[in-house]
């Protein structure tokens, strides 16, 4: 018997869709074109036909929790072949931005990260923070803060304490970590539900044990991307994203080991650049640098591919991460102490951006992916 569904459109849903990127929607006509066309698309119950049928009628229900969302990598062929330019890929984009919105709380938090007007406010926090947590410090006697650092060396310590900015960034990344395991255990439940309803799966609960085994399995493809390869019409994107994705990695691994050094061993910086870890964190910046410059060079030239706000904040940010990382180093080891220590505010103002916007923009497609892909994977499905 065929099954019944009551339909409840949900137009706010579509416009929520066409504005943040999925303009051509309505163009779709339903000829399966872009399900065929797609080489990473599973065989069975394939990808992105049904999600354009979904979206077309604003069933929320059936797509912000759908895995099938994120093992979508946008290669673009589906949009090249559609006959009516929908860009399906285009469309499961925005559902995924969308998707995000709605794991991610609070909503006011995340509604300041997407909106572009109130980026000036968001990135002003930071030196709120530091001036206020630094002059509260100095009326006990810390002096965390000082902004008319002297002396013959440049320390950057000595404008703003490495103390102070722990204080600052520690709550931060925990609180997006947070954010993260919350939005993860909705989108799980989630996921598995719509599998179940949809045939994907026949297993009743997720078994914890197998469902880490699977992870296991598909971070070799993550770190490799190789679904990024597999697609034919944007294939070179797998070289800028692997630059950018193992460029964060190697600083995240730098800075992990001089905190050790520091607390651990109370070893201060600066460290010397015959350093094997600091050889590490150049190579890491460098690397973020030119996969973001090459991410932006391929938005601004190919004028078929929508380009909303989450996806320049992303590779705008990362690209100032690395500008303003290098240039903290190479002012400082030139000598141009007000020049240094002016880039070293706009960098740590770059960290705690891309901190606190981790689980709220396009950054957090790599864990919602990374845990779809596995789940396909623990479920069985090919």
């Amino acid at each position: 018997m065929t099954e019944r569904y009551m339909v409840e459109p949900d137009v706010g849903f579509i416009n929520e869709v066409i504005g943040l990127g999925g303009q051509d929607l309505k163009k779709c006509y339903q000829c399966a074109t872009c399900a065929v066309a797609c080489p990473i698309s599973p065989d069975n119950k394939p990808f992105p036909r049904k999600e354009m049928i979904a979206a077309s009628w604003g069933l929320k229900d059936k797509l912000v929790g759908n895995a099938d969302i994120w093992l979508c990598h946008n290669c673009g062929d589906c949009s090249t072949l559609c006959p009516r330019g929908a860009k399906p890929g285009d469309v499961l984009a925005a559902v995924r931005s969308y998707a995000i919105q709605e794991y991610a709380r609070p909503k006011k938090l995340a509604d300041m990260i997407n909106n572009p007007k109130k980026l000036p406010v968001l990135m002003a926090i930071p030196v709120v923070l530091f001036l206020v947590i630094g002059l509260m410090a100095k009326l006990f006697g810390l002096h965390w803060l000082d902004i008319t650092p002297n002396g013959d060396s440049i320390v950057h310590a000595k404008f703003i304490h490495s103390t102070l900015v722990d204080v600052v960034m520690i709550p931060t990344f925990f609180f997006s970590i947070g954010v993260f395991a919350l939005g993860l255990r909705r989108f799980m439940a989630d996921i598995h539900k719509d599998a179940l309803i949809c045939g994907k799966t026949d297993k009743e609960k997720i078994d914890p044990k197998g469902f880490v085994e699977a992870l296991v399995k598909v971070i070799p493809t993550v770190l490799q991307h190789k679904k990024f390869t597999e697609c034919g019409e944007n294939a070179e994107r797998a070289t800028s994203h692997m630059m950018v994705f193992f460029g964060f990695l190697g600083l995240f691994i730098v800075t992990n080991i001089f905190f050790v050094v520091m607390y651990g061993f109370g070893i201060h910086g600066p460290y010397s650049q015959l350093n094997p870890v600091k050889w590490l964190g150049n190579i890491a910046g460098v690397s973020l640098i030119i996969g973001a410059a090459l991410m932006i060079k391929d938005r601004i030239t190919k004028d078929d591919q929508v380009s909303a706000y989450k996806d320049w904040f992303i590779v705008v940010l990362a690209l100032a991460l690395g500008l303003t990382g290098m240039l903290t180093q190479m002012t400082r080891i030139g000598g141009a102490a007000c020049m240094s220590y002016s880039i070293y505010l706009l960098h740590l103002i770059c960290i705690w951006t891309f901190f606190i916007s981790l689980p709220f923009s396009k950054f957090a497609h790599i864990i919602y992916r990374t845990v779809a892909m596995a789940y396909m994977e623990y479920s069985g499905r090919k």
